[in-house]
């Protein structure tokens, strides 16, 4: 495996598990139901499809060179879109959003994007 590769998802595993103990940790304390709103499924769905969004940068990294950062913008508009298709509906069912559940998508969605991002920038700056 590249080294690119591993150490993006070392990364990416890594902070996202220690924001995910401390998310909870933070429910528990404001006495939130800890694993309501679907909140494993969130950090699950932007985990994942942050995987998805670099593996396939770094595929398309030779063939499409100038075209990456638009690859990364779509990407990051099907990210958001896997969001209102699995986890809007629900979050919305009451007919508003409150604030755990904004949190609980928000949260891994920054975390994710700013991992992604850092390791992109890091990554591409190489690429000659």
């Amino acid at each position: 495996m590249s080294p690119i590769l591993l150490n993006f998802l070392i990364r990416l595993l890594v902070i996202t598990t220690i924001v995910f103990i401390g998310h909870l940790f933070v429910l528990n304390f404001l006495e939130y139901p800890i694993l309501n709103d679907n909140i494993v499924l969130s950090y699950t769905i932007n985990t994942v499809s942050a995987i998805i969004i670099f593996l396939l940068l770094f595929v398309l990294r030779h063939k499409f060179t100038n075209q990456l950062g638009f690859i990364f913008l779509f990407g990051s508009v099907i990210k958001f879109g896997l969001f209102l298709l699995v986890l809007y509906r629900p979050f919305y069912a009451d007919g508003i959003i409150s604030k755990s559940e904004f949190f609980t998508f928000f949260i891994p969605y920054f975390f994710t994007h700013t991992i992604e991002i850092f390791s992109l920038s890091k990554w591409l700056n190489k690429i000659e």
